[in-house]
């Protein structure tokens, strides 16, 4: 069996600083976030739900439209 050199002993270290550099550059990022209030939250949430139902009701007629219009083709032949 081989044993560890020195360069391999350095890249293991080396390794293990740099895991340690990235948590701690993490950690200073997240104290740079400005987290949203909870005010802009309901409200940014609100809007989405709105869009998404309002959405979703223009898909449903355009589908019932296209129901209807496919119904009366083939009814008519």
């Amino acid at each position: 069996m081989a044993k560890n050199t020195s360069s391999e002993k350095k890249s293991e270290k080396k390794e293990v600083g740099k895991i340690r550099k990235w948590f701690k550059d993490l950690k200073i990022e997240f104290k740079k976030v400005v987290w949203p209030t909870k005010k802009t939250v309901m409200t940014n949430t609100s809007v989405v739900l709105s869009v998404i139902v309002a959405a979703a009701i223009l898909v449903g007629l355009i589908d019932q439209g296209f129901y209807a219009a496919l119904r009366s083709i083939y009814n008519a032949g």
